[in-house]
């Protein structure tokens, strides 16, 4: 059951206002005017709930150690856990379908994607599923949209994480004895596949055209990952696949924003002040005005930490920061009934301590996911 409440004392972060101290109320799961019994935040910030673009940090709930895979249900349970002390109401969970098998092969996909389904109404975080298709398994092309319809995915991501220049010149790629374990493969058996895959190079093109044509018509939203140039943002752009997820170039990133297509960062590269791969970094990206939204690619705390810093760095003011992991990524996903809070929208808000920035509160759609001891007091009073 959602709340119905008016929150008030606290400094609201209202859509063209900014931070001003301000009334806002729930009541049946949105937004409203003057609902319910009043509670008084002094001391508090409340602002739109985080949407998360692209997280795979659920890897370590759902399969905390290799062979630990039999509670998926509770996996899930346990992820939103995070998700919500973390301020997350909206959550887009990316699973591979990746030659690496084991946690990222297609069988492993569909036990997620099942699990997904059937806890997503037991639980208050809205649990969005995406697919991260690797694009050299030519094999696996023909499946592909009938194994989407069936899980329920309607978000697909394309990369390509082969060690190609190590394979081109015929050596053998790291840690492919650990990769080779991870997907219960021999490692001759393993660098034999991954030849395989990297000479299908000069038939990606032409399988991916075809393959997209039939997803968009399926009305999967699609998207690239890891763009490296102008040219990669081109091709993706003419097959349908507007979302550039991480692109690693400056060039990648300016062709994006020039042809209207969002670009996608991740969190952990801002707090980090730099990509831990020796990619454009996000805090660049972002003071050029080349960022669309923050996802929290494989850490849950760092959505929040992203747009904190920024603001207190003077990168961006605390709504446009805000707006990177709110409002942004809303309109990227097309979820126009969340991200701000307006009325009507939905009632998906966290709330912050004023001075630690600790989350105290998160609602999702008016329902609690999460409550500390101290805010308690005052919505339990």
């Amino acid at each position: 059951m959602s709340l119905e409440l008016t929150f008030t004392g606290a400094q609201v972060l209202l859509p063209g206002q900014g931070l001003v101290e301000a009334e806002v109320s729930i009541a049946d799961g949105v937004i409203s005017e003057g609902a319910g019994r009043k509670v008084n935040l002094d001391g508090y910030l409340v602002l739109p709930g985080i949407v998360d673009l692209h997280g795979d940090g659920f890897e370590r709930h759902l399969a905390p150690r290799r062979g630990a895979m039999k509670q998926m249900d509770e996996g899930v349970i346990a992820t939103e856990a995070e998700l919500a002390a973390n301020g997350i109401t909206t959550a887009v969970m990316a699973q591979f379908w990746s030659w690496e098998g084991g946690v990222r092969g297609p069988d492993y996909a569909a036990q997620v994607f099942a699990a997904i389904a059937r806890m997503r109404a037991r639980v208050v975080t809205d649990l969005l599923p995406q697919l991260r298709f690797e694009t050299h398994m030519l094999e696996d092309y023909d499946a592909l949209p009938e194994r989407l319809a069936d899980w329920g995915v309607s978000y697909l991501v394309f990369n390509d994480h082969l060690p190609h220049d190590r394979l081109a010149a015929g050596r053998t790629p790291p840690r492919l004895t650990g990769q080779a374990l991870k997907a219960r493969r021999n490692p001759e058996a393993h660098l034999a596949l991954l030849q395989q895959l990297h000479e299908n190079g000069a038939k990606v093109p032409a399988a991916l055209d075809r393959i997209c044509e039939i997803l968009r018509a399926q009305g999967v939203v699609l998207g690239s990952h890891d763009d490296q140039s102008a040219q990669d943002r081109a091709d993706w752009r003419a097959r349908g696949a507007r979302i550039a997820e991480f692109p690693e170039t400056i060039e990648a990133a300016e062709a994006a924003k020039a042809a209207g297509d969002p670009v996608i960062l991740g969190a952990p590269n801002v707090v980090r002040g730099g990509s831990h791969k020796g990619n454009a970094s996000a805090l660049d990206l972002i003071s050029m005005g080349l960022c669309e939204a923050i996802a929290s690619d494989y850490h849950y705390p760092s959505p929040r930490r992203a747009a904190l810093m920024l603001a207190r760095s003077g990168v961006l003011d605390f709504a446009s920061s805000w707006d990177l992991i709110s409002s942004g990524p809303a309109r990227v996903l097309g979820l126009e009934d969340r991200g701000a809070l307006a009325p009507g929208k939905r009632a998906d808000l966290v709330v912050l301590e004023a001075e630690s920035h600790r989350v105290a509160l998160t609602l999702a759609g008016g329902r609690v996911s999460y409550m500390n001891g101290a805010i308690a007091e005052r919505l339990l009073r």
